[in-house]
């Protein structure tokens, strides 16, 4: 299995941002150039990007299509993109953009079944499911929900693999305690998924601050990193992560 590095734009108002831990009210702005910035990712030589429409995530209705469908177009990059999606009209509306893969959130956690059809419908390469999971005091790795208020009533050890059984490919996995915060990837929480879902990519993604941390994700057994707030403040070079990725045995 390669290694994926996906540089992330998070966008709120048309501007790109930044929420630590999802919570809106904490939110950093670092401007409203999303397109030149998915073009600087380009001719850095990123292959993909992950694209976040927080006004969707917060109020349904993906509102990026424009946008998505000028960076497909005009930057080479492939695209992972979600934000709202509730139902199966959005993922059509959204591939239909220019997306090469949809990702769904909360609605993986609230109905997976629905989302279990979408794979089969779409394909589990069209399909990144996301799930933001925090640990509880007993070790167990939960799934909150209504903005991590409070928990789905399935865990992430019974979750995915029921994904894995359907054919899902792609997960992106969150935990929430590292999101936005650059403490580090949760490199156990990554090697306890490679265990649990082999066949399945996963994704890391929260508190990768430098590309020592992506090079840990990949020893982790994760597919790819996401590269949110480090990349947006300077942190982490994207040259540097790619240089991991183009290490990474295919």
């Amino acid at each position: 299995m390669g290694f994926t590095v996906y540089p992330a734009l998070d966008i709120r108002g048309g501007r790109v941002v930044r929420l630590a831990q999802g919570d809106y009210a904490r939110e950093t702005r670092y401007g409203d150039d999303p397109l030149p910035r998915a073009a600087a990712f380009a001719e850095a030589g990123a292959r993909w990007m992950h694209l976040v429409d927080l006004d969707a995530a917060k109020a349904g209705g993906y509102t990026l299509a424009p946008l998505l469908g000028d960076i497909a177009r005009t930057t080479g990059l492939q695209v992972q993109t979600g934000g709202g999606v509730r139902g199966r009209d959005d993922v059509a509306r959204i591939l239909d953009a220019g997306a090469a893969r949809v990702v769904v959130g909360s609605l993986s956690v609230r109905q997976p079944e629905t989302v279990i059809g979408w794979l089969a419908e779409f394909g589990g390469d069209r399909i990144t499911v996301a799930l933001d999971t925090r640990q509880d005091e007993a070790g167990t790795w939960q799934l909150p929900v209504h903005g991590w208020t409070e928990n789905a009533g399935v865990t992430l050890d019974e979750l995915l693999p029921r994904f894995a059984a359907a054919g899902l490919r792609h997960l992106l996995c969150t935990d929430i305690a590292r999101d936005g915060m650059l403490s580090g990837p949760n490199l156990g929480l990554y090697a306890h998924l490679a265990g649990l879902a082999p066949g399945v990519a996963v994704q890391a993604s929260g508190g990768v601050r430098d590309a020592a941390d992506v090079a840990g994700a990949r020893q982790a057994g994760c597919a790819g990193a996401v590269l949110g707030r480090a990349l947006l403040e300077g942190r982490l070079q994207l040259g540097d992560a790619l240089a991991v990725e183009e290490a990474a045995p295919c």
